[in-house]
């Protein structure tokens, strides 16, 4: 059998090992590859990228809806939104006691990294912003535990406490490409996105930051996104796939044929070699029986259980799927 593209994947693969990134030209070409048995061949090479830098650990993360609803931002796929009318369950900030009793199930689920997230542009009740503090202290004492945090745009001073707490890690994402984001959302610009990530750098945390693809952007903005992730240097890259919710402004959205999917995962993987790439939100729906070749794909991270305001999957059926593929989930050590 004829691969039209062989020897360009086998140069990107060559090139990733040693750390050099595709390009943008090569991460267009990526997305075009068309030919069935091209982008199988794609598949594998990516997965050679992601055993070379991260063996046979996936990195296994799960969240808590912290505080659900009436978010005053107008993002065109976001159910919590104040801007539209959905089935969304609305609450304030969950207790200390409730987060904490969360965490400890997904460390019996083999899950480390666990992320408070809470709705709106940011945490402006100093009431909240302690209890969040409590709660992060309460997570980072836990064995093993690798607190997160997903709480809109903060200041400076915000971060330095939540360092200061035990938080590992910040959430943030761009969402989509600059060029494409005033379609997705006009209450807050990209540049505040990106610049609560380069915040949350300074401060001393990691940053998980990646996007939704299937929003409606092209393979450009696709590519478009990548490389400004790159430019960031973020440490993990979150990459969700539209699950279209009723009463959002992209409720009709078609979702994205899994090959697509699987394509976009490796691209990101090429364009950056070294760093983490986690599918989470829209991977049920999207890919369906397809779910474990994201893994193949060059994904070496999840998020697995519930997400925001839709049903997941059963962390045990993630796990026994990763070891089925003879991979493993990543625990580090105990404290």
């Amino acid at each position: 059998m004829l691969f039209t593209s062989a020897r360009f994947i086998q140069t990107l693969t060559e090139k990733a090992i040693t750390g050099q990134p595709a390009t943008r030209d090569e991460a267009g070409r990526i997305l075009a590859i068309a030919e069935q048995a091209d982008i199988m061949l794609l598949l594998a090479h990516a997965n050679l990228v992601r055993q070379h830098f991260h063996g046979d650990a996936i990195d296994l993360c799960a969240i808590v809806n912290a505080k659900s609803g009436r978010c005053s931002e107008d993002c065109a796929f976001c159910a919590q939104s104040a801007h539209f009318k959905t089935a969304v369950q609305e609450y304030p900030l969950l207790s200390t006691e409730k987060i904490s009793a969360a965490a400890k199930n997904s460390l019996h689920n083999s899950t480390h990294r666990f992320s408070i997230v809470t709705s709106g542009r940011g945490v402006s009740a100093a009431e909240d912003f302690e209890s969040i503090c409590a709660t992060v202290g309460q997570l980072a004492a836990m064995p093993a535990m690798a607190p997160c945090a997903s709480l809109g745009i903060l200041s400076g001073e915000q971060f330095a406490r939540l360092k200061q707490a035990g938080l590992k890690r910040y959430h943030h994402n761009l969402e989509t490409a600059e060029s494409f984001y005033g379609s997705i959302c006009t209450t807050h610009s990209f540049g505040q996105r990106a610049a609560t990530v380069r915040a949350a750098r300074e401060a001393g945390l990691e940053v998980c930051c990646g996007g939704i693809l299937g929003l409606g952007e092209t393979p450009t903005q696709r590519v478009e996104l990548a490389l400004a992730l790159q430019e960031l240097d973020v440490d993990s890259v979150p990459l969700n796939f539209l699950n279209p919710i009723a009463g959002t402004r992209l409720e009709h959205q078609p979702l994205l044929p899994p090959l697509e999917i699987l394509k976009a995962i490796a691209m990101f993987r090429f364009v950056l070699p070294k760093k983490e790439i986690r599918v989470c939100g829209g991977r049920e729906t999207n890919l369906r029986t397809l779910q474990p070749l994201m893994y193949l794909a060059g994904a070496n991270g999840a998020m697995t259980g519930n997400y925001l305001t839709t049903a997941g999957r059963d962390p045990a059926a993630d796990v026994r799927e990763i070891l089925d593929l003879g991979l493993a989930p990543h625990l580090p050590e105990r404290k």
